[in-house]
């Protein structure tokens, strides 16, 4: 038995998870240095106890043979309608946080966010589906079925309303089908249909708050006090931290409370701050680094299932850290999503490193 833990812990992918931790230390710096900052330390405390379980719960995962997904239809099934429901149930039993019905209450300290755990499991319900279709793309009923796995979800993680994680939701479905080897024209078809949802969406859905954001980064000039604020205060952060930054622990903009949502949403604006344009960039390069180890996953894959779904983990969090780079570097709106791995919170970190335990279960049971 103890040569089989050893075994098993030999066979994983240790360079992705050294990369993960490094990240995931990196990113509990910057929320000490803002919690402490502001006499508030529960965030700091609270974030060690979700690297943990996170870690633990990858660890557990590994253990699980991937097979059980890729041959278990029900049981895939079962866990979409499960994540249905999750997510269905924020509107009733979720408090408005922020404006958005994003989170269950747990207690009196602590809250659950189910979104990222569902865009795993509609990786797996994706990964499963085109597994069996790949050489069948041509045919659009295929690409339509998958859709319509995705637009439930979509429909009620937009309604809360999160344009963000759907937004993510959508690139790993485009994702999965490109690699599935969807056809061109079918692909600009969907784009097609994209553009119109999104404009639909802009005269009967979004809200009045949601367009400010948008129509204030088109026009930033004219909503620096404004909708344009957050981001305003993200680039003075990042540009007075210079090349080498303030210090720990010295951001002026960060730790006197100019920079809104340091720890979740801006937190790369903070490291810029504290630790300049070279602490960025270094943790890029981490960050580059750790995508590539889960793709060299998915190429050396045996089969379609376990390669889809590592790509479409792959888009999960590539595409979520693009964004939030992006809003605070003030070239993408502001539209709330976290920097993987980095930014304080527990839901996402936690769905994160259970995608993570199934790439690494992919690894040892081959």
């Amino acid at each position: 038995m103890n040569n089989f833990f050893i075994n098993h812990l030999k066979s994983l992918d240790w360079k992705l998870i050294l990369s993960a931790f490094f990240l995931s230390l990196i990113g509990l710096a910057l929320v000490y240095s803002i919690s402490f900052g502001r006499g508030n330390p529960a965030d700091f405390y609270k974030q060690i106890a979700f690297l943990a379980v996170g870690f633990a719960m990858m660890l557990a995962l590994s253990f699980f043979d991937w097979k059980g997904f890729r041959d278990n239809s029900y049981f895939i099934l079962v866990l979409y309608l499960f994540c249905l429901v999750l997510l269905a149930g924020l509107f009733f039993f979720a408090p408005y946080t922020r404006g958005i019905r994003g989170w269950y209450r747990i207690g009196g300290f602590l809250s659950f966010d189910p979104v990222g755990f569902s865009v795993i499991i509609v990786n797996i319900l994706l990964a499963k589906f085109f597994s069996r279709r790949h050489v069948e793309m041509y045919k659009l009923r295929h690409i339509v079925l998958s859709g319509i796995y995705v637009a439930l979800p979509f429909a009620l993680i937009a309604g809360q309303p999160n344009l963000g994680s759907a937004l993510i939701l959508s690139a790993v479905w485009l994702g999965v089908l490109v690699v599935s080897g969807i056809k061109l024209k079918h692909f600009f078809i969907l784009i097609l249909i994209g553009l119109v949802i999104f404009s639909l969406g802009w005269i009967f859905f979004l809200k009045d708050y949601q367009k400010d954001r948008i129509t204030g980064f088109l026009n930033p000039e004219k909503e620096v006090l404004g909708s344009n604020w957050s981001q305003t205060q993200s680039k003075i952060a990042i540009g007075s931290g210079g090349v080498w930054g303030k210090g720990f622990q010295k951001g002026s903009q960060t730790q006197n409370g100019f920079l809104s949502e340091p720890s979740t949403d801006f937190i790369i604006s903070v490291l810029g701050e504290e630790f300049g344009i070279a602490g960025i960039l270094a943790t890029f390069l981490i960050f580059i680094y750790f995508i590539w180890r889960i793709i060299a996953t998915a190429l050396s894959a045996e089969s379609n299932f376990p390669r889809l779904f590592s790509l479409g983990l792959a888009v999960f969090i590539f595409f979520q850290a693009f964004i939030n780079i992006g809003m605070n570097l003030g070239v993408l709106p502001v539209i709330g999503l976290p920097m993987p791995l980095i930014s304080y919170g527990g839901s996402n970190l936690l769905a994160i490193f259970a995608g993570l335990g199934i790439l690494q279960s992919i690894r040892t049971n081959k």
